[in-house]
């Protein structure tokens, strides 16, 4: 049940994270008299919190358990959701945003340590592949949910429609984390639905693939320590500079809603929600593919994440160049498929690039990867203001350069990693 109640989980804080862009085009703006530069940073403070605390929530949760530690936080930020629903002015939606932002920091790094010391190697691609999908299709079904609950909910009990948005994605998070309380596993060694034997078979498997295990027996390093060898190792950092290249691009997708809206002015708001779901569509087919084909050529990830990269950039420059905007729209949906599947194709890459860590290394590690990458949001909320509308040529020349970087970045590690590689395979 690890992966499935993970997916559902994932689905629920990536609709709470970004169903503020459907609520924004269905009233919220206006209601609570929000300027472009209100709304970025309503943005924004989500990732303050976000980022600075990854890193010390997956060292706690290296120490206690996943089954309880993950679905707690999702009780509080799914009820700080729902409070949304009654914010009355931009200082309210500010605080809000940014204790949201605090308390969902544990949850993407947790998720990618746990599903670490689950998977061998070969495995994880597909396994963060149909995570991400998560995400994928969260956005698609997003704009779906949001059209259905602004529209048939519009002033129920004298509550606007995107009130209600908050109000009714919340209580199902909330739900849902209770629900996962009874089914989520712990780490293989400390779960409590295995047997003995059991444990015993799924530590064995992950030694096999010189992956660390996470044992009670094993070595403890305290914070400091899992701290410095994290920080001290270049695969670390070299990480972090490629996904925080994705991130920042992948800001984009908050910005769906509001650029579909430039292309199409006189389109109704149903319709612009209704528009961003081939999308996500696209998107969940070329990540489904990729994840499944990287991990038959695990070695070869670097490659095919700089593949996509390129062809995002392709279609970057393209937007900035073409003024049609059918083609715009199509541009942007091949755009949004290669962002997608480097995403969980990097996660991959990096949690076994990372395996032969110590545990708490490599939850640090992967936190740092994801808390830092995510610094992307922060300037990429800036990327699209009202004021560039419809071409919006400032933010895609931003992301096209972004890109580029990218592409360099993953092609030095998959040299760098083919090395090494090759170099333990001669010990």
């Amino acid at each position: 049940m690890l992966l499935p109640t993970m997916w559902i989980m994932y689905l629920l804080s990536y609709m709470d994270r970004t169903n503020i862009g459907n609520a924004k085009i269905s009233g919220m703006q206006e209601d609570l008299g929000l300027t472009s530069g209100q709304y970025s940073i309503c943005l924004v403070v989500f990732f303050i919190g976000y980022v600075i605390l990854e890193v010390p929530s997956n060292l706690v949760l290296s120490r206690t358990r996943p089954s309880i530690f993950l679905p707690g936080i999702m009780v509080i930020w799914g009820t700080l959701t729902c409070v949304m629903g009654v914010v009355k002015d931009f200082k309210h939606l500010v605080v809000l945003r940014t204790l949201i932002g605090c308390i969902e920091s544990g949850f993407a790094p947790g998720v990618l340590l746990v599903i670490s010391s689950w998977y061998k190697k070969t495995e994880q691609s597909k396994r963060f592949g149909i995570y991400i999908s998560a995400a994928v299709l969260s956005g698609a079904f997003g704009g779906l949910i949001a059209a259905g609950i602004v529209g048939g909910l519009e002033g129920v009990y004298g509550i606007r429609g995107w009130r209600w948005l908050f109000i009714v994605e919340g209580a199902a998070t909330v739900g849902f984390a209770l629900i996962s309380l009874f089914i989520l596993p712990d780490f293989p060694a400390t779960t409590r639905r295995l047997s003995e034997r059991e444990r015993h078979i799924a530590i064995e498997r992950l030694k096999s693939d010189n992956i660390t295990a996470m044992t009670e027996d094993g070595e403890w390093l305290g914070p400091w320590q899992a701290v410095l060898g994290s920080v001290t190792d270049w695969r670390t950092w070299m990480f972090v500079i490629g996904y925080m290249v994705i991130v920042g691009a992948s800001t984009l997708s908050y910005f769906y809603p509001t650029l579909i809206k430039g292309l199409f002015g006189d389109a109704s708001t149903i319709r612009i929600n209704f528009l961003t779901i081939p999308i996500y569509a696209v998107a969940f087919v070329c990540t489904g593919i990729t994840a499944y084909f990287s991990d038959k050529i695990p070695l070869w990830r670097g490659v095919v994440i700089a593949a996509w990269l390129t062809f995002s950039l392709a279609c970057s420059v393209a937007v900035c160049a073409v003024y049609d905007y059918t083609a715009r729209y199509a541009l942007l949906v091949l755009m949004a498929a290669g962002l997608w599947a480097t995403n969980g194709g990097t996660l991959a890459y990096a949690s076994s690039a990372f395996a032969d860590m110590q545990p708490q290394v490599r939850g640090v590690s992967l936190a740092l990867v994801n808390a830092l990458g995510n610094l992307a949001q922060i300037y990429g909320s800036y990327l699209f203001p009202d004021s560039d509308s419809p071409k919006y040529i400032k933010g895609f020349a931003v992301i096209s350069a972004m890109l580029a970087v990218g592409v360099v970045v993953f092609l030095v590690l998959h040299v760098w990693i083919r090395r090494e590689a090759r170099s333990t395979a001669r010990l």
